[in-house]
């Protein structure tokens, strides 16, 4: 889990909500947040003023009827880890003043409970289970930031968009599926100053590794009773052969080297898996007009190499691989569907064949590439789009490191290599 970025010296809570108030209006009216705000909560009002939220006016949408609620938050992922958030935080909370709220991975809160009087009072802006606490819904709040940024945040006081929160202050956390990376659903901890003192941030995430912990067992050991069970009918299928593409290193099917053109021809085929007929297939192969007998050969070819490496052979009319394969490319562009940034950065070790001139792969690189830099810069934590953006080939992309000397903390020790590398970017391109 990221570390978030700390708070500055608080100062006088009266002034500091003056300060944040005028900050606000002034945004509303000029359309300009002031610098001064943290990044986390500046971007959020940005977020906040793109969408129209009314600060004065917004409320919580409640979407779902009683029974509906309740028949959807008891097939909710984290419905059967309730009883270890409740033992490490609701358990307690009653004696520290506080609410923990647990929600889904779309902002609507499951379950509020804690503390009966702030409760009571929480009652008020409608902070119940059932409302929908996401930024689009009611802008700056430790829940909704929380999973807008897929990273744990504290919201104090008047630092919430919306001004009926501003006599609370919160700090939450998201909670992934510890298989595929997804956001599963957020856990807040909302009341007075004390829900944003630096333990609690411990404290809730703490108790996300302990879920995701009793997530991933439940998760093996229903693994393990499937694979059980199905032994008992028939042979588990086989693994999928990885297909290796991405990067600078050498394109592989398993642990077989591949020619250029057959590392186009099976990425192709993977990343359209309905297939495609000899002309489609020529077309996205090869720059200019190709003979179908050329085509024809390179297929004779593929299917040798496809028999040493235990696959079956290639599918015609249309062409079509005859067993799935585990196309490395595709499986970032799963994971950026999923929401999962970081596993995908992880995933992405280059662009796709970069040597290849291939009309099909030339549309396929730049489409991941395209996909995975707007999703990191749009979502990624500063140290994760660091990381993203010191790859080789983003080493003079100018948008990327202004982005992150933009998110960076202003103590952050990487602020001034940051700084100096857009100095040599601006000298590179005069």
């Amino acid at each position: 889990m990221s570390v978030p970025e700390r708070h500055p010296q608080w100062g006088d809570a009266s002034s500091l909500r003056d300060r944040l108030l005028r900050a606000q209006q002034d945004a509303i009216e000029t359309g300009e947040v002031p610098l001064s705000l943290r990044p986390v909560v500046r971007a959020s009002w940005e977020r906040a003023i793109r969408g129209a939220i009314d600060p004065d006016r917004a409320l919580p949408r409640i979407e779902l009827d009683e029974d509906a609620f309740r028949e959807y938050r008891a097939a909710h992922a984290l419905t059967p880890v309730m009883p270890v958030i409740r033992r490490l935080l609701v358990d307690g909370a009653d004696d520290a003043g506080l609410v923990v709220a647990v929600g889904d991975a779309h902002g609507r809160l499951l379950w509020v409970e804690g503390d009966a009087g702030l409760r009571r009072r929480a009652e008020d802006m409608l902070f119940i289970a059932g409302a929908d606490w996401s930024e689009a819904s009611i802008g700056t709040s430790a829940p909704g930031t929380a999973l807008e940024l897929d990273r744990a945040v504290q919201i104090r006081g008047a630092e919430h968009y919306n001004r009926i929160v501003h006599p609370w202050s919160c700090t939450a956390a998201p909670v992934h599926d510890p298989a595929t990376g997804a956001i599963l659903g957020v856990i807040d901890i909302t009341g007075t100053d004390h829900a944003v003192a630096p333990h609690t941030m411990s404290l809730v995430s703490a108790t996300v590794a302990a879920v995701e912990a009793e997530l991933r067992i439940a998760s093996l050991e229903s693994a393990v009773r499937t694979t059980i069970r199905r032994s008992r009918i028939r042979a588990v299928a086989p693994a999928r052969t990885p297909l290796t593409v991405l990067g600078e290193g050498r394109p592989r099917l398993g642990v077989q080297e591949l020619s250029p053109r057959h590392a186009e021809i099976l990425t192709l085929l993977a990343w359209h898996p309905r297939g495609m007929g000899a002309e489609r297939l020529a077309a996205l192969l090869y720059e200019g007009d190709a003979s179908p007998v050329t085509l024809r050969a390179e297929l004779v070819r593929l299917r040798r190499v496809l028999e040493a490496a235990g696959e079956p052979p290639l599918e015609s009319r249309p062409y079509r691989l005859g067993r799935e394969v585990d196309l490395d490319a595709a499986s970032v562009a799963r994971l950026l569907g999923q929401g999962s940034l970081r596993r995908a950065a992880e995933r992405y070790r280059g662009p796709v064949l970069p040597s290849s001139t291939a009309p099909g792969i030339v549309e396929i690189r730049e489409e991941l590439a395209g996909r995975i830099r707007e999703s990191m810069l749009s979502d990624a934590p500063p140290e994760l789009l660091l990381e993203f953006a010191e790859r080789d080939e983003h080493r003079y992309d100018a948008e990327l490191w202004r982005a992150c000397l933009e998110l960076l903390p202003a103590r952050s020790p990487h602020r001034a290599s940051v700084v100096a590398h857009l100095d040599r970017i601006e000298s590179a391109l005069r």
